[in-house]
């Protein structure tokens, strides 16, 4: 549009002419445009971006030491209407004079800061000196409009005087000392690592070695126990058919000792056994023969016994009257020897049957005791007699 004008935004726009507020010779106009009417108003354009400004400066220590100071500034225009307008007043027209002014000004206050500082002041505190030089220099940047956003000290130097080199070379001295020492321990580690390295080859070597030996040894045993494998077999086959061979005849032998028992040994058994039972039924049968006759002869005995009881009786009865008795107590020790006469009787009566029963070889006849016990009962009989016919004690 004509007569509308719009500033960059690093820029600000100065409106000259026409009525001002206050003493204000511009019209200052930011972030937005404005009309400016031909013929009647002028605008001009000042810039607010950052600047630049380099100092190179030869500065005396507290210690009389010259030194070469190197420092850069970055600065631009403030931003309130004040300094852009003091800016403009003084920078309008040749705005490249604001890094030649301001790097003047940093000249002087970084030589007024450094001549009240040592040198180890300086080299050990950069950034205090930086400090105290933009502490300075800030009220007298302010009055021409400027802000100074950074200042840094690039370099300093001696300018081949060598103190500074000698104040650093007890520092460097330790330095390449702890250098020498970090190389010495980085060489003994790599030593180390060489040494482990090689010490992990060797064992992987003899681990190899040792693993191939037992591949080869396993391979060869293998192999020898495939190379014998047939030999074996062929002896193994011949042991089993030798062990059949031996089964096979020791069956024949038991075999043919069973058809030895069947026709030799139990056909023998048999008579025997049939011999044996014939004779233990023969002496079975002799037995109970005996018994039998042996019964029966008892029971003769018995017989021909009671037969003779009342002889013998009556012949002990004869013996009494031959002998000479005195009977004491009369028709009562009578009575007593007759008793006892009976009762000795039975008792020879149990003796002779109790006796053994002798057979006559030349009569085959059974012979009794009676004979060889007459003059057993006789003396018997005439004892008892005796006895009755004694007179009782007291």
């Amino acid at each position: 549009m004509l007569g509308y004008k719009v500033p960059a935004p690093d820029e600000a726009m100065l409106i000259s002419g026409g009525k001002v507020k206050g003493n204000v010779p511009f019209r200052v106009v930011t972030g937005h445009g404005a009309f400016v009417v031909p013929f009647f108003r002028k605008a001009a354009f000042l810039t607010l971006a950052m600047c630049e400004s380099e100092v190179a400066e030869k500065c005396v220590t507290q210690q009389g030491i010259t030194l070469n100071v190197r420092a850069v500034i970055a600065f631009k225009v403030g931003n309130d209407t004040e300094s852009i307008i003091a800016a403009a007043q003084r920078f309008l027209s040749e705005q490249d004079q604001m890094s030649v002014l301001t790097g003047r000004i940093f000249a002087g206050h970084l030589r007024s800061i450094i001549g009240s500082m040592t040198v180890e002041e300086i080299i050990r505190e950069r950034q205090k000196l930086a400090t105290e030089v933009l502490d300075g220099s800030k009220e007298e940047m302010a009055r021409i409009g400027l802000t100074v956003d950074a200042l840094q000290i690039q370099s300093i130097d001696d300018d081949g005087l060598g103190y500074i080199d000698a104040m650093s070379a007890p520092h460097n001295a330790a330095i390449q000392q702890q250098a020498q020492i970090a190389q010495a321990k980085a060489n003994q580690a790599a030593a180390e690592a060489e040494q482990e390295s090689q010490r992990k080859q060797a064992e992987f070597a003899r681990q190899t070695a040792v693993v191939k030996a037992q591949y080869k040894a396993e391979i060869d045993k293998a192999q020898a126990e495939a190379a014998q494998a047939g030999p074996l077999a062929e002896a193994q086959a011949q042991r089993e058919v030798l062990e059949m061979r031996t089964e096979l005849a020791q069956r024949a032998a038991e075999l043919r000792q069973q058809e030895l028992v069947a026709e030799v040994v139990k056909p023998a058994e048999a008579e025997a056994e049939r011999v044996r039972i014939l004779a233990v039924a023969d002496a079975e049968k002799m037995k109970i023969q005996a018994e039998a006759a042996a019964s029966h002869n008892r029971v003769a005995l018995d017989r021909m016994l009671i037969d003779q009881l009342p002889v013998i009786v009556e012949k002990a009865a004869r013996g009494l009257a031959g002998a000479n008795l005195t009977v004491l107590n009369g028709a009562e020790g009578l009575s007593q020897v007759a008793a006892g006469l009976v009762s000795q009787g039975v008792a020879i009566f149990d003796a002779l049957r109790g006796g053994t029963l002798d057979y006559d070889e030349d009569s085959e006849n059974v012979v009794s005791p009676l004979t060889s016990g007459a003059k057993e009962v006789r003396s018997h009989v005439i004892g008892t007699s005796h006895r009755a016919a004694e007179p009782p004690d007291g």
